[in-house]
């Protein structure tokens, strides 16, 4: 996939994880801080690591002579004896049935594949690997161990990165006379060992020893003594390096064990494994050695191409498809967690407001103080469904899960069955209306003066606003002269108003109390003039008192004296 698309699918991610986290996971605002930190955090570094680029020199080798980006066919990685006989000199052999790619000893498995898959990352599942071992290139078998035992940890380095079983393919090649041709033979798992010539059928051994004539089959059965003998020397020196017990490196046994014997030109070189083993088990002294016969072996036939169809193959998807098929994904999962996450929500919202109506029928009406907390939170509750209902619920609710409507009218119901408690009568202190004892009488006197009209028809007006209440007309004087005295003139001017009250309007007798306290009573020091002035006084005091005076209803003529009086006052 080519970076532009990769860093599209980074950043088309991080907008669907960034739109879950602020829209529909119930996380507070600090979480979704935090969520949102960590996912650009992600981002960032997965921006970062997709920009690595491939060895320089490697990737222009690979690029030219790598197939598309659609290939489908099996891609092999070689690694082993004779690659540059195999390779000339390139990385690249393709042939009809696959693509083989030279691993040389200068890059690892795994570092070879990362390269590789830089420029074709959609050739991960269609990956093989092929070790070749030819023994008469083996002139040490603790080397060759030692060797094995490395290409078994590259291979279980690999499958751990690509988190795949990579088919290995063990190939051993000799050059030895006799040769009636040059061919492979291979077995597979499940399956005798078969011989495989290009053009033609697989067939089993015996079938091939006996095509031909007599001669034709001599040299065949002599030939097959040779791959026989490679054969054996492959199951004892070589496959317990890679498939051997070990607790270090996990096995990683071959898919399919392929044999090649093509013609030799130049005698074997002393001291090969493949002498060395011919030695030890026949009376051979000297053989031909590793030079083939190119005449008798063109370079595509050194590939076993006939084991290509029983490994994987790829899709052949475009890095654009792919991109886009993973951009799709991407965001089904982002609507399965919303639709999850609104699910989840939803059910507890229901809880929620289940519980609120239930809390609220079980405290009984007479508990004032927590029935009116309870009747509050419906109240809270139910101006939240409407507006949702009137603004549309919000989408961490919706995605057509949304369940509120559901309890709405309960709560409604709920709200209108409470009775709020009767409210306790107001705490009604006594008023009192102070009049100026000298406004309405002269000095020592107790009747009223001609102009005092004005003064008490003023005090009348506020008594009348209140009927029922305890009139109490109480007179005050200062502290010269007699106590008695004073206390009998204070007495009489409070006589005086309560008659002049009960002359010009309509109220009771019994709604009216009489005191005199003389100068018992003082507000302000009688050592003053001025103080002297204010205890001179008749105070008017109104006081809630039930049934105090059966109140009278205003009649006409007690409206025409309110309306005389008012006459009075304005003359």
């Amino acid at each position: 996939m080519s970076l532009a698309w990769h860093r599209g699918l980074w950043l088309w991610g991080t907008l669907l994880a960034s739109v879950l986290t602020l829209v529909f996971l119930p996380f507070t605002v600090l979480t979704r801080g935090m969520v949102l930190f960590v996912i650009l955090l992600i981002c960032v570094f997965g921006m970062i690591r997709s920009h690595r680029r491939p060895d320089a020199a490697v990737a222009e080798r690979l690029l030219t002579g790598l197939p598309p980006v659609t290939y489908r066919q099996p891609v092999i990685l070689v690694c082993g004896d004779a690659l540059e006989e195999m390779f000339g000199g390139g990385l690249v052999q393709q042939t009809a049935q696959g693509c083989w790619l030279k691993v040389g000893a200068s890059l690892t498995l795994r570092d070879f594949t990362r390269q590789l898959l830089w420029l074709r990352p959609e050739w991960a599942s269609q990956l093989a690997v092929m070790v070749v071992v030819n023994p008469q290139q083996q002139t040490d078998q603790a080397a060759l161990s030692a060797w094995l035992y490395e290409r078994r940890w590259q291979v279980s380095r690999l499958r751990r990165t690509l988190r795949r079983q990579v088919p290995l393919l063990l190939v051993s090649r000799v050059a030895a006379q006799p040769v009636v041709t040059a061919l492979w033979q291979a077995a597979l798992p499940g399956d005798t060992m078969k011989v495989w010539l290009p053009e033609r059928a697989p067939c089993p051994v015996p079938v091939w020893i006996s095509q031909g004539e007599e001669a034709t089959q001599e040299a065949c059965l002599q030939q097959q003594v040779i791959i026989n003998t490679l054969a054996d020397w492959v199951h004892t020196d070589v496959l317990p390096a890679l498939a051997g017990d070990s607790a270090d490196i996990p096995s990683v046994s071959p898919c399919a064990i392929a044999l090649y014997q093509s013609a030799s030109l130049e005698n074997d070189s002393e001291g090969s494994l493949w002498l060395q083993h011919l030695q030890a088990r026949t009376s051979l002294g000297q053989v031909q050695g590793w030079q083939p016969d190119r005449q008798s072996a063109p370079p595509t036939s050194l590939f076993p191409d006939f084991l290509l169809p029983f490994l994987p193959s790829g899709s052949g998807i475009t890095p654009r498809s792919r991109a886009l098929s993973q951009g799709v994904l991407f965001f089904a999962l982002t609507v399965m967690v919303a639709l999850c996450s609104s699910g989840w929500q939803n059910r507890q919202l229901l809880h929620r407001l289940a519980f609120d109506i239930q809390h609220y029928y079980r405290i009984a009406m007479t508990d004032f103080a927590p029935k009116a907390k309870a009747v509050a939170v419906l109240r809270q509750d139910a101006a939240q469904l409407d507006e949702w209902f009137r603004s549309g619920e919000p989408l961490r609710l919706g995605l057509g899960l949304y369940q509120g409507e559901r309890l709405r009218q309960p709560i409604l119901a709920a709200i209108s069955t409470y009775i709020p408690p009767a409210e306790p009568a107001p705490d009604l202190a006594p008023q009192t209306v102070r009049l100026d004892s000298l406004a309405l009488f002269d000095v020592g006197k107790s009747e009223l003066k001609s102009g005092s009209t004005k003064v008490l028809v003023n005090a009348l007006v506020n008594i009348k606003a209140r009927p029922g209440w305890l009139i109490m007309v109480a007179g005050h004087t200062d502290d010269t002269g007699d106590d008695l005295a004073n206390q009998q003139l204070s007495l009489k001017r409070a006589d005086a108003v309560r008659d002049w009250m009960l002359q010009t309007s309509d109220v009771s007798p019994t709604c009216f109390a009489v005191q005199g306290y003389g100068e018992s009573r003082p507000i302000k020091s009688n050592d003053t003039a001025e103080g002297r002035a204010a205890n001179r006084r008749v105070e008017i005091s109104l006081v809630p008192q039930a049934d105090a005076c059966q109140a009278q209803g205003v009649s006409k003529t007690s409206s025409a004296k309110d309306e005389g009086l008012t006459q009075k006052m304005e003359k």
